[in-house]
C-alpha cells in the first residue's frame, strides 16, 4: 500500500495457501514482524475497504493516460511503450527535458536497452521515467504539458 499511500505497509498475496505457509518464519526471521503490527494492519483494511485500492490505482492510471495522451501531442517527444499503468516512459528531446528541470520537473533518465534498436532514443534525445500517483492533480499534469510544449516549440520547425 505504500504506492496507494500507505505507510510501510505492504501484503503478500497467495493464491496457494502452501506457497505461504514459510512466509511466516521468513518474515520473522528477517526482522519484518513489528510490535504495534495492528497499525499496519489498520492501514491495510482501509485500503482494502470498498475497493478504496482500486479507486486510487484507478485515479493514478487516468492520470498517466492524460499526461501520455498530452505528450503525444508536443514534437520532440514519443511514447515507444504504451501506458498500461501509472508509469511512462517517454523519449524526449534534451531540449524539453532540460526546459523542464528548469522549471522544477523531477523525473529520472531511464535505460532503454529493451527497446528494439530502431526504437531508441536516438543523438538529443533520452527515455525518462514519468509516474503519476493517486495525489497527481490536472493542474500539476497541465503545467508540466505547458513547460513541456513551450521547450519544444523550436523544434516543430524542424
Amino acid at each position: 500500500t505504500t504506492k496507494g499511500g500507505g505507510l510501510a505497509c505492504e501484503a503478500l498475496i497467495y493464491f496457494d495457501p502452501a506457497r505461504g505457509a514459510e512466509m511466516v518464519r521468513r518474515r520473522m526471521r528477517s526482522g519484518h514482524l513489528l510490535s504495534k503490527h495492528r497499525f499496519l494492519a489498520a492501514q491495510m483494511d482501509a485500503f482494502l475497504d470498498g475497493g478504496h485500492w482500486l479507486d486510487l490505482a484507478g485515479r493514478a492510471n487516468a492520470a498517466a493516460r492524460r499526461l501520455a495522451e498530452g505528450l503525444t501531442s508536443i514534437p520532440g517527444v514519443r511514447l515507444p511503450i504504451e501506458p498500461q499503468a501509472n508509469g511512462l516512459f517517454p523519449i524526449m528531446r534534451q531540449e524539453i527535458v532540460d526546459g523542464l528541470k528548469a522549471e522544477g520537473a523531477v523525473f529520472y533518465p531511464w535505460p532503454d536497452k529493451g527497446l528494439p534498436e530502431a526504437e531508441r532514443a536516438k543523438t538529443g534525445e533520452a527515455m525518462m521515467r514519468l509516474v503519476t500517483s493517486f495525489a497527481t492533480r490536472d493542474e500539476d499534469i497541465d503545467r508540466f504539458l505547458a513547460v513541456a510544449a513551450k521547450a519544444a516549440r523550436p523544434l516543430a520547425a524542424e
